[in-house]
């Protein structure tokens, strides 16, 4: 047993200023309220009292949590299948712009059932996954062919290795998180380039749906970024952030979990209203999109 992850200074800056911001319910598994709180430093908000590396995995086993469990069941999944299948060479195509090259070594962290390692694989990449969770690797040697490494490997791969490495909605995850930054580091070949996407507390939609916004995900996700957090954290362990990109489907599909969490269905035509509000103002100022992708670079 582990205790649970209590935060007295900020993980990113080092900080002990805080304010509370309000209780989130799990709504996947355990239907426990979880309290955040945020560093008025780098504006990262985190989970108090997660669970720690331990006990984390009871919070991943559910027929629901698609991305362990490549599920079409139900029409958000459904949803989810097509719009990932869309973005997938989306994905692709932002690694060819970051990296300026068309095939390479690229390694992609929480990969899921492998689904990205596999359109990489079929554009010509030599790409490897890691994986945490075994019965997601287990669905991507059944449904993509595909042997996906434990985490653990991560510390033993070598040097100045990759072109690119990708994590997809993963890092607000990690219990390791500066551990990780600085692997990230040692492993990127010079001028190589780290990809993040992240959900952004700071957005329209966030703002909007407040406690019940279906991203905060609580206790999977440990930490809640904004782009000031990840620009602290990429000082921290030797990154400079190169650019943003935004990731639009995504305040269309949290605005209809969020509406399923808050009251019970997903309200389609107000979700679509919500997430196109939500992007329209991204588009005056990137930074506040539901979902970034933050391209860094070794420095």
């Amino acid at each position: 047993m582990s205790d649970p992850i209590h935060y007295d200074t900020c993980p990113i800056c080092n900080q002990a200023n805080w304010q509370p911001v309000f209780a989130v319910i799990d709504q996947l598994i355990s239907k426990k309220s979880f309290t955040l709180i945020e560093c008025k430093q780098c504006r990262v908000r985190l989970t108090q009292d997660a669970p720690g590396p331990n006990e984390a995995g009871a919070y991943y086993q559910s027929e629901d949590y698609i991305s362990h469990t490549n599920t079409s069941q139900g029409l958000i999944n459904r949803i989810y299948q097509l719009v990932r299948r869309r973005t997938l060479h989306q994905k692709i195509k932002w690694v060819e712009q970051a990296t300026r090259l068309t095939g390479g070594r690229i390694l992609d962290v929480g990969s899921g059932t492998g689904a990205f390692v596999s359109a990489l694989r079929q554009a010509g990449w030599r790409a490897d996954g890691l994986e945490p969770d075994s019965v997601a690797r287990q669905v991507g040697l059944r449904d993509f062919g595909i042997s996906l490494l434990e985490s653990e490997q991560l510390y033993k791969l070598p040097s100045g290795e990759f072109d690119a490495i990708t994590l997809w909605h993963v890092l607000e995850h990690v219990h390791d998180l500066k551990g990780y930054m600085r692997e990230f580091h040692r492993l990127l070949k010079p001028g190589g380039r780290l990809l993040l996407a992240l959900p952004n507390h700071t957005s329209r939609d966030a703002h909007y749906f407040q406690q019940w916004w279906a991203a905060y995900d609580v206790p999977r996700h440990l930490y809640h970024f904004a782009p000031e957090s990840i620009r602290a954290l990429s000082e921290q362990t030797g990154f400079q952030c190169a650019s943003l990109r935004p990731m639009w489907y995504d305040a269309f599909y949290i605005a209809l979990l969020s509406h399923q969490h808050k009251s019970g269905n997903s309200r389609w035509l107000w979700s679509v209203g919500v997430g196109l509000r939500s992007n329209l103002s991204a588009l005056l100022d990137r930074n506040r999109t539901s979902s970034l992708v933050y391209e860094l670079k070794p420095i």
